[in-house]
C-alpha cells in the first residue's frame, strides 16, 4: 500500500452553513457543485481562467485567473475556510500551495497519481488490482520492444487525456510508432485492447476519518470515448457488483483520499474485473445520484471538505442518465444551429433535464444531461431512448 502524507487541516469542528468554500475549475462539475453548496448554505468562490464558466456564473464570487496565479490563490485562501476541485487537470501544485494555509481535499498527492496515467496503473497493480496489460512508452525504441501480445492496442497519453482525446486505436507496431511520433514523443502507455462485456463505474466518498460511502454500481455506454448513458444500479450480478464496490473503496483507502471519487472498470468476456481509470472527482457516470438518490455526489463532496458527516447513499428508485451534447443543436439537413425542443423532455413527469449554461455548442461538447427514473430499469431505460430519439441523441 503505498504511504501518503496525512492532511495538514482537518474541518475539526465542521464547518457551519455561511462559511466560504473554494473551488478550483469553472466546468459543469463546479457549477453542480455550487448548486450543493449553496442549497445547505455555503458560498463558493470560484477560481478559473475563463470569464465565462458554467460553475464562474453561478457561484457567488469568481475570480478570474491561472490556477497557479499565486496571488489568486492567496486571495482565495485568504476568503475560504476548504478548498476542493471540479476536475483532475487542476495542477497539483496548486493544491500543495493551498494546504499550506487551509483544508483541502482532495490532496495533491491523491490528485497527483491520477493525472498520470503511468503512476496510476502502477498505483493500481500495488493495491492488488487487475489492469489491462500495458507498458510504458517514453520513446520509439519502447514501442519497438512491446510484446507482441498488446496489439491490437491502444496508445494513451500519460496526462491530460480525457473523454476520448489524446487516444490512438493501434492495431499494429508500426501504427503504434506513427502514432507516437504524431504526439511529438509525449509520455504514453500503450495497453491491450480487451474484449469487453461491459463498462461499469463506482462513485465512493471518504471523509477526513476515513469512513466511506459507496453509491451503487453504474453501466456505462460510450461512443467515442465520451459517455452516452449510464443505468443505476448496474444489470449485473450481486458478487460483481460487490466486487466493484470493494476495488473502489480499496482505492480510496489506499491512496487515503478524502472527497469523492469515481473508479471505471472493464467487464471482460469471461466476467472478469479490470480497473480502467481513476478519476479524481465526481463522475458523468454518478449524476443520476442527484435525482434518484438520498445524497447527490455533489452534495456528498461538500458534506466531507467541511467535515459534515457522509450522506445517505441508497437509490430511490432505478435511473438512466444520457448526455446532451453539442451535436443536439445541429439537427436537420442544413446543419443550422437551433435550440433542441426541451419540452420533448420536460413532457415527461420522471425526466429531469439539467442544462450547463454553455453559450456555445459544439459536438462532442457536454451541455447537459437528461436523468430518467422509473419503476424498472427497462421502463426507464425506454423512456430514455425515447427522449434520445425525440432529440436526435444517438448510440443511446
Amino acid at each position: 500500500m503505498m504511504q501518503l502524507p496525512t492532511h495538514h487541516f482537518r474541518p475539526l469542528p465542521s464547518l457551519p452553513p455561511g462559511s466560504w468554500l473554494g473551488l478550483l475549475g469553472g466546468g459543469q462539475l463546479g457549477r453542480m457543485f455550487c448548486s450543493a453548496a449553496q442549497s445547505v448554505g455555503f458560498r463558493v468562490c470560484v477560481l478559473d481562467p475563463s470569464n465565462q464558466s458554467p460553475a464562474g456564473s453561478v457561484a457567488d464570487r469568481h475570480i478570474q485567473a491561472d490556477y497557479l496565479d499565486e496571488a489568486a490563490l492567496a486571495e482565495l485562501a485568504g476568503m475560504c475556510s476548504a478548498v476542493t476541485t471540479e476536475f483532475e487537470n487542476v495542477p497539483a501544485r496548486a493544491l500543495e500551495i493551498l494546504a499550506e494555509r487551509l483544508i483541502v481535499s482532495p490532496a495533491a498527492d491523491a490528485v497527483a497519481i491520477a493525472q498520470d496515467r503511468i503512476a496510476e496503473k502502477n498505483f493500481l497493480r500495488g493495491c492488488g488490482l487487475a489492469v489491462a496489460p500495458f507498458v510504458e512508452i517514453r520513446s520509439a525504441d519502447d514501442i519497438a520492444a512491446a510484446p507482441d501480445t498488446l496489439f491490437p492496442g491502444i496508445l494513451k497519453v500519460a496526462r491530460l487525456g480525457y473523454d476520448g482525446k489524446g487516444q490512438v486505436r493501434v492495431a499494429t507496431r508500426e501504427v503504434a510508432t506513427a502514432a507516437f511520433a504524431a504526439m511529438d514523443g509525449t509520455a504514453c502507455v500503450l495497453e491491450r485492447r480487451l474484449a469487453l462485456a461491459s463498462e461499469l463505474s463506482v462513485v465512493v466518498a471518504r471523509g477526513f476519518d476515513g469512513e466511506t460511502a459507496p453509491y451503487p454500481v453504474a453501466e456505462n455506454v460510450h461512443g467515442n470515448g465520451i459517455l452516452v448513458r449510464s443505468s443505476a444500479p448496474a444489470r449485473v450480478d450481486a458478487s460483481l457488483a460487490r466486487e466493484a464496490t470493494d476495488a473502489a473503496v480499496r482505492v480510496a483507502h489506499s491512496i487515503q483520499y478524502v472527497g469523492v471519487l469515481c473508479v471505471e472498470f472493464f467487464v471482460l468476456d469471461d466476467g472478469s474485473l479490470v480497473v480502467n481509470e481513476v478519476a479524481p472527482r465526481p463522475h458523468n457516470s454518478g449524476h443520476y445520484t442527484i435525482d434518484a438518490c438520498v445524497t447527490s455526489q455533489f452534495e456528498q463532496q461538500v458534506r466531507v471538505m467541511t467535515g459534515w458527516p457522509l450522506g445517505g447513499t441508497q437509490q430511490h428508485e432505478p435511473a438512466v442518465m444520457i448526455n446532451v451534447l453539442g451535436e443536439c443543436w445541429f439537427q436537420g439537413e442544413e446543419g443550422a444551429r437551433r435550440e433542441p425542443d426541451w419540452s420533448r423532455v420536460v413532457m415527461h413527469p420522471r425526466a429531469k433535464l439539467h442544462l450547463y449554461g454553455k453559450a456555445e455548442p459544439r459536438p462532442g461538447r457536454k451541455m447537459g444531461h437528461i436523468t430518467v427514473m422509473g419503476d424498472s430499469l427497462e421502463q426507464a431505460g425506454g423512456l430514455a431512448q425515447r427522449i434520445a430519439t425525440d432529440l436526435g441523441i444517438v448510440g443511446v
